[in-house]
């Protein structure tokens, strides 16, 4: 496995400190036109009219002193800024960096983008089956795609390559992780799963494996056959890519 590294966001800017009171007193949502503000908007055009601001505008609810929610939520998600910034935010105290959330409105945001992530993924457990890699990748896309830190995690199937659970083995921010073949079976044992798929992510978005990638694979595939708990694949999570040590022919090296 590679090194786990964790990665850091540097903190939030605004533009907005030079703003004139007039200019701020125009743009306040309740000065607007009512086909203009977003709540307004939502409820006459759907979800889907909003722009990525004026959805964020409608969480944040209220603005500052020196900008309204709406100026807030353009600007947050300006330049791609809702992937690029707060999608691979994932602790309240992130968001509180940026200048204009406090703990309340933070709290919002990370419950909607949690929300967000979950939903991209959410089917049934008993109606997911693993039948190809692209499952698994589909599956957990969501969860690792954006994700700062390095996460090991398995997935654990009955016999008809249904998903029971999923089990996250290490992750952090340490330079490196030793995992164990234990860590990793422990789990498939207590929960009387026949198999499992191993899958980790790249917080670089190259999905390539490294050695140590390589290496942890054999050693995990060895165990499984001594145990007689199949590994069936280690998938690596990029930022929309994956690389499948099954698709490539090198589940077993």
């Amino acid at each position: 496995m590679t090194a786990f590294k964790g990665g850091t966001y540097g903190q939030g800017h605004s533009d907005f400190g030079n703003t004139k009171a007039s200019d701020i007193k125009k743009e306040l949502i309740k000065n607007l036109p009512p086909e203009e503000r977003p709540r307004e908007k939502l409820i006459a055009r759907g979800a889907g009219a909003l722009t990525d601001g004026e959805l964020l505008a409608i969480l944040l609810r209220t603005g500052t002193a020196s900008q309204s929610a709406l100026a807030m939520g353009r600007e947050l998600t300006k330049e791609g800024g809702l992937y690029k910034r707060l999608a691979r935010m994932s602790r309240i105290e992130e968001l509180m960096q940026i200048k204009g959330l406090g703990q309340a409105k933070a709290a919002t945001v990370l419950a909607a983008l949690e929300l967000g992530r979950r939903l991209a993924s959410a089917r049934p457990l008993d109606k997911l089956h693993f039948g190809e890699p692209q499952d698994v990748a589909a599956y957990l896309m969501p969860r690792l795609r954006y994700a700062t830190k390095e996460q090991l995690l398995v997935l654990l199937l009955d016999v008809k390559n249904r998903i029971i659970g999923t089990e996250v083995i290490a992750e952090g921010s340490l330079s490196n992780i030793i995992v164990h073949p234990r860590e990793v079976f422990l789990p498939v044992i207590l929960q009387h799963a026949s198999g499992l798929v191993v899958a980790h992510n790249h917080p670089s978005g190259d999905p390539q494996p490294s050695a140590e990638d390589i290496e942890i694979t054999k050693i995990l595939v060895a165990a499984g056959e001594t145990l007689g708990l199949p590994v069936l694949d280690h998938v690596i999570i990029g930022d929309g890519a994956y690389y499948s040590f099954v698709e490539a022919g090198a589940l077993k090296i």
